[in-house]
């Protein structure tokens, strides 16, 4: 499950049991290997509902969880828009800047569609004022994580010597264990970190990949490369179970993102998975991830592509025990307090109901 899977499923359950919504769901439901071949005839089918939504005319609004979700827009959308329908959309990152000359023009027509758009960080509000939409109609909406996930997790942090994941060798005793989880792609700086930061770091410093995606070889052979097979895993996909273990065991989290042009990180809700387990994250200044991070209460920044700078902070945590405890209990504070889904879901129905 991708990040705009995981925001629209957990929206729905925030949403399903309150009493002053009336709501309808239209999903697609697939495995991930085969949603891109689903998704076409679905948003040709949903384009066809929509249009029977206007002629009936039942609904006050209409919610699409991604800009890519909301395609049919442009054949039903002059419809529902006769119909006073209010129509809003939820944006992440790569379904508004994917360079495609084609999903481009589509995009600036929905732009100028759409009632609302809830961007999920101030990176993804900016693009998509590039593209038209008034700024009047951004809503930026933070994402929030499903805090029962993780329940009882930073509390119980370093219990266990040992990670029971399928394919993960042992730790040793004195390991300092960075972590990283997400879909394996050049934006999210894998390959440059493996090569560029690991080497400057203590030999007691292991990194722990978990997930997949196209740069899966480009990363192994940068740990070839560099001659880290000792210290650097990539997990592949691994389960609820062993992913709640690795954010347990893990003593810092990291997302060393670089610029990749028509890419971009909207948000990256696997940083508040891992600090709702307690655990900081050491990020890359960048796009989505600002709306994330507190410097300092969540974790640091460093500069996108500064190896050194990457080095010295994750060196300083290496030799500060204390001082990566107590960022521990702030990070769980924090993230808890900050995005629960509660919040988060009432913060776009005040959207939703144009207040």
């Amino acid at each position: 499950m991708g990040g705009m899977q995981r925001v629209a499923m957990e929206l729905h359950s925030a949403l399903e049991h309150r009493d002053d919504v009336d709501m309808q769901t239209l999903a697609l439901r697939s495995s991930w290997k085969w949603v891109h071949v689903k998704a076409v005839p679905f948003l040709a089918s949903l384009a066809v509902r929509l249009g029977r939504e206007a002629a009936a005319h039942r609904s006050d609004t209409i919610l699409f969880t991604s800009m890519t979700t909301a395609l049919p827009l442009l054949i039903a959308g002059p419809g529902l828009k006769k119909k006073g329908i209010r129509l809003a959309a939820i944006a992440h990152g790569l379904d508004v800047t994917d360079p495609s000359p084609l999903y481009q023009k589509a995009v600036r027509r929905l732009c100028g569609m759409l009632d609302a758009v809830m961007p999920v960080s101030r990176a993804t509000g900016e693009q998509l004022v590039k593209r038209g939409l008034p700024r009047e109609r951004v809503h930026v909406v933070p994402n929030a994580v499903d805090l029962d996930r993780f329940e009882g997790v930073a509390a119980s942090r370093m219990e266990a010597a040992s990670l029971s994941i399928a394919g993960a060798p042992p730790l040793p005793e004195d390991a300092f264990l960075l972590v990283t989880v997400g879909r394996q792609v050049r934006r999210k700086g894998f390959a440059w970190f493996i090569e560029n930061v690991m080497p400057k770091l203590p030999a007691r410093v292991v990194f722990w990949l978990a997930g997949d995606g196209p740069e899966r070889g480009n990363i192994e052979a940068a740990i070839e490369r560099a001659g880290l097979q000792r210290r650097v895993r990539c997990l592949g996909k691994i389960s609820e179970a062993e992913l709640v273990e690795l954010y347990r065991r893990g003593q810092l989290f990291v997302m060393p993102n670089i610029v990749v042009p028509g890419d971009m990180e909207g948000f990256g809700i696997v940083m508040l998975e891992a600090g709702a387990c307690g655990l900081p994250t050491l990020a890359s200044d960048l796009e989505g991830i600002r709306d994330v991070i507190d410097e300092g209460v969540n974790g640091w920044f460093a500069p996108t592509a500064d190896a050194d700078a990457f080095a010295t902070r994750i060196r300083a945590l290496v030799d500060d025990p204390e001082g990566l405890r107590a960022a521990s209990a702030r990070t769980a504070e924090y993230v808890t307090s900050t995005f629960p889904w509660d919040n988060t879901a009432e913060r776009y129905l005040s959207v939703l109901r144009g207040h």
